[in-house]
């Protein structure tokens, strides 16, 4: 049906309404920043973290544990075929929650960055500069027009000659290290037992 343009009666007022969502017109660039200095964007990636599986990591004395809980929606799903976690060098693995095909681009970045530091040093790449070189990759995700913050989190967990690492990082760019960790739908409950029960050898 073509649109209609409707008049107002004799002495009616006209009303014009317009409408927004949330971010007022701040949400639909990604590059563009709110007047509160917020990146919608970033903050709707952030949301599809919250609603992953819950992932948890924590360190110990010989190494790191890394935890997914796969979330089986159907007793027909093979649980095999739900990746969670991923091996990308023989010393460091990394743990997903949100968006797994995101995810998958993120570890596929890791593995390459890893071989190309073995290929150029002959050794392994240092967990934390690979976790810096993902991030990088993540943030400029959120600087450029035509593209999207990855909506995943990942624990990226390692041992090397620096140490024992455990990193956590955000759909933003931006890692910290911890003794224990978590990411996805749980994570305030998985945090809050670690406070309690953390103890350090």
């Amino acid at each position: 049906m073509p649109p209609r343009l409707i008049r107002p009666r004799p002495g009616q007022p006209l009303e014009v309404g317009t409408l927004q969502p949330s971010g007022r017109g701040y949400d639909h660039g990604i590059t563009t920043f709110s007047p509160d200095g917020r990146l919608f964007q970033v903050e709707y990636a952030r949301e599809s973290v919250k609603r992953g599986t819950t992932t948890a990591g924590l360190k110990f004395r010989d190494g790191v544990v890394l935890v997914c809980d796969k979330r089986i929606a159907s007793r027909l799903i093979i649980p095999e075929s739900i990746e969670k976690m991923f091996k990308i060098d023989d010393h460091v693995g990394i743990a997903t929650s949100g968006l797994v095909a995101d995810a998958r681009q993120l570890v596929a970045r890791a593995r390459v960055e890893a071989q190309i530091n073995r290929i150029t040093y002959a050794a392994s790449v240092p967990v934390d500069i690979l976790t810096k070189k993902i991030c990088d990759f993540k943030q400029s995700f959120t600087q450029y027009g035509g593209s999207r913050p990855f909506g995943t989190a990942l624990l990226i967990g390692g041992v090397d000659e620096n140490g024992i690492h455990l990193f956590e990082t955000d759909p933003s760019g931006a890692y910290q290290s911890y003794h224990a960790g978590a990411i996805g739908s749980g994570r305030n409950t998985v945090i809050d037992y670690f406070e309690k029960n953390w103890k350090t050898t």
